[in-house]
């Protein structure tokens, strides 16, 4: 079965380089994981390395029909390991053991899906992704830089985060019109953090949706005007480090 044209409707840009191809699986610890999940196999440039290590076993969430076609007679007595799904709507509970993920994100939806991969933190153990380059700057972001911000907060709060290497755009078919890199996500030993979660993530939220704003400002509406003191609501929020929210959290709590 001949391979379909990449459709600009699910943003596919199919990786042609088997050297990056490699190097990308090569990031992936194997060693200490026994299921892999590859979001957006495509055709399945990443997907026969994986298979190719029998150590593992790798399900391939691919939500384009006719690329689960292709995969399927690409990569026989593997179908059933080829499974037509949206991974930010496919339910993880099905996992007995953390998994590790891997997968050339799509740019229109790579934010949305490191969201679920938040929201299933105890589930991942690890992610090895290509991205936009510049979402790849602002996950591995310290405080202080402009590109610091909600998915540079929440994301080091629960994993260790290396920006790998750059990939150019002529690698791929069609060219993007951005540059992309390769990151890896390692869990930390943070199971929970010393504060209200929930609470935690609508305040990073608040803070950098009106980052030009002082901290005390841009809470207003959670505090619901209650008078805080702490020397950190002073602050802008790419001044605060993830302990440093994790403790405005803790102070915010006290008062509600």
């Amino acid at each position: 079965m001949k391979a379909h044209r990449p459709k600009k409707s699910l943003g596919q840009h199919y990786l042609r380089d088997e050297n990056i191809a490699r190097k990308i699986v090569a990031s992936l610890d194997t060693k200490n994981v026994n299921e892999i999940i590859e979001i957006g196999p495509g055709q399945g440039i990443l997907t026969k390395y994986l298979f190719g290590n029998e150590g593992c076993s790798v399900l391939a969430i691919e939500i384009d029909y006719e690329n689960v076609v292709f995969l399927r007679n690409k990569f026989p007595g593997k179908e059933d390991k080829i499974i037509h799904h949206d991974f930010l709507t496919y339910d993880l509970s099905y996992f007995k053991q953390p998994v590790s993920i891997i997968g050339n994100f799509p740019y229109n939806i790579s934010s949305q899906i490191l969201f679920r991969v938040l929201e299933n933190r105890n589930k991942i153990s690890e992610v090895v992704c290509m991205v936009q380059k510049e979402v790849a700057e602002r996950i591995s972001a310290v405080p202080g830089t402009k590109t610091y911000g909600i998915l540079s907060v929440l994301l080091q709060a629960y994993y260790r985060i290396e920006f790998l290497f750059k990939v150019t755009p002529k690698v791929f078919f069609p060219q993007p019109k951005v540059n992309s890199a390769v990151i890896r996500l390692t869990r930390n030993s943070i199971s929970k953090l010393d504060c209200d979660e929930s609470l935690f993530f609508q305040i990073v939220k608040a803070c950098f949706n009106q980052r030009r704003k002082t901290i005390k400002n841009s809470i207003r509406k959670i505090t619901e005007n209650k008078l805080l003191q702490s020397d950190l609501l002073l602050k802008r929020p790419e001044q605060l480090n993830v302990e440093q929210f994790v403790s405005l959290t803790k102070i915010v709590e006290i008062k509600k």
